[in-house]
C-alpha cells in the first residue's frame, strides 16, 4: 500500500478567496508548485481535498468546481508538479439546495475523501498526513489515524494562536507554509526508513 499527503485547497495551496467559482480568481501561493513538486519526489501521492459547500448553497455549479481545479492542475504543471488525485465535497449539512443539503461522510472533517481515495488509490490512511489550515483538516488526519500538519497561511494562523487550547489533540506539526509542511513530512518519513 501506498502512503499520501492530503492537502487542503483554500489556505494551504492557493489563497482563501471565499467561495472560489472563477479560475481566473485563483490565486495559488508562490511556494505551492515546488511543494507539491517535492512531494510527486517522494514515494508520497500528492491528493488534493476540499470542502465546496457552494455548490449545495447553490453559488457555482460542480463544472466551475472542476474548472477551478483544471486551472489549478495547469499552473502546477506548468512548474513540473501533478496532482495525483482531486476529491471534493459538494455538500452542506443544513443549508442550501438538493440534492446537495446532505449530512455526508465526505465533509470534512469525516473521512469520506480520505476513505475514496484509500479504496481508489491504494493508500494505507494511518501512514499518511493531512496538511490544512483549520483544524477540520487536523481533525480529518487524527480521524483515519494519520498525521496532521496545520500551516499558518489562510485560517491557520488566527486558528492556531486562539483556538487551539479547546482542541481535544493537537497537530502533530504546526508549518508556516505548505513548503515548510512538505519539509517536514519528508523528514518524518524518512524516520521510518532510518
Amino acid at each position: 500500500m501506498r502512503r499520501a499527503v492530503f492537502l487542503d485547497r483554500d489556505g494551504t495551496v492557493c489563497e482563501d478567496l471565499g467561495y472560489l467559482d472563477d479560475p481566473s480568481r485563483l490565486s495559488v501561493y508562490p511556494f505551492a508548485a515546488a511543494a507539491v513538486r517535492a512531494v510527486n519526489a517522494s514515494p508520497l501521492l500528492a491528493i488534493l481535498v476540499t470542502n465546496q459547500s457552494g455548490v449545495a448553497r447553490g453559488y457555482f455549479d460542480e463544472e466551475a468546481v472542476r474548472r477551478v481545479h483544471d486551472r489549478l492542475e495547469a499552473e502546477l504543471s506548468a512548474s513540473g508538479a501533478h496532482l495525483d488525485g482531486i476529491y471534493y465535497c459538494p455538500h452542506h449539512p443544513t443549508e442550501g439546495n438538493p440534492p446537495y443539503v446532505l449530512d455526508c461522510d465526505c465533509r470534512k472533517p469525516r473521512p469520506g475523501m480520505l476513505r475514496q481515495a484509500a479504496e481508489e488509490l491504494d493508500i494505507e490512511l494511518p501512514k499518511s498526513y493531512v496538511v490544512g489550515d483549520k483544524y477540520s483538516d487536523v481533525r480529518l488526519a487524527h480521524e483515519t489515524g494519520g498525521r496532521a500538519v496545520l500551516v499558518r497561511t489562510g485560517y491557520g494562523r488566527r486558528e492556531w494562536e486562539y483556538d487551539r487550547q479547546s482542541w481535544p489533540r493537537q497537530p502533530e506539526h504546526v508549518a508556516e507554509t505548505l513548503a515548510d509542511a512538505v519539509t517536514w513530512i519528508l523528514e518524518d518519513i524518512g524516520k521510518d526508513t532510518a
